[in-house]
């Protein structure tokens, strides 16, 4: 089967979001007495919709009270990059623009609702060929889900061993296995063992260039 389509995640992959919404968690769950620490972070909420992070931590409140806990987290994440800015990782913008000049179709993926407004702000919007973001995402259809990568796909016309999907988080990783694609792992957190599931593990995807990657589907 032939390399045709590449699907990247957006925060941590395209863009370094982390940091902000890591603060914005962190400040929204202290508000409710609970402490956040990076491991919870990678492990609870990376990767999920913000209503599902929320619950991950908030477990002992009602579904109402979850609903707002969720749209403070927004507001505080909205304010922190106002202030600090969007910071792209120029490997990965080589790395799409590569791929596009060998005619290969283009996804970004996120849970976040925040992701049209980030990759427009980034300036990236006009590189890509679909966006599945998470006002797209139905009730239940978060990561692990596959949902997401297999709505990518069929925006592209492709089939799953047609795909590559570039993720750094562990739900992202199991949902795009669970798609039947083949995965890059991006250890952004100097732990590789997280991501195992991944047929590949890098450290940035300033290792990677297309000729690897149609070898990675075709083999």
């Amino acid at each position: 089967m032939s390399f045709k389509g590449a699907i990247f995640d957006l925060d941590g992959v395209i863009v370094d979001t982390v940091p902000l919404h890591f603060k914005a968690w962190k400040k929204m769950f202290g508000e409710y007495g609970k402490g956040f620490t990076f491991e919870d972070y990678k492990e609870k909420v990376d990767g999920i919709p913000r209503n599902a992070g929320a619950r991950a931590i908030l477990t002992d409140i009602s579904d109402a009270e979850l609903e707002k806990a969720a749209a403070k987290k927004q507001g505080y994440f909205l304010e922190f990059l106002k202030a600090d800015g969007i910071t792209v990782y120029e490997t990965t913008r080589k790395l799409i623009e590569e791929l596009r000049s060998k005619s290969i179709s283009i996804a970004a993926i996120s849970s976040s609702k925040n992701c049209p407004y980030i990759l427009n702000k980034a300036g990236l919007d006009s590189l890509l060929d679909a966006v599945i973001s998470g006002m797209d995402i139905k009730k239940g259809k978060g990561k692990p889900d596959p949902w997401i990568f297999l709505t990518a796909m069929e925006r592209l016309g492709l089939k799953p061993e047609e795909c590559v999907v570039f993720e750094d988080a562990v739900l992202g990783v199991e949902a795009a296995k669970r798609a039947g694609m083949k995965t890059v792992g991006i250890d952004r957190h100097n732990d590789p063992t997280r991501l195992m599931k991944a047929d590949i593990i890098i450290k940035d995807l300033g290792e990677l260039d297309y000729n690897k990657l149609k070898s990675l589907v075709e083999k």
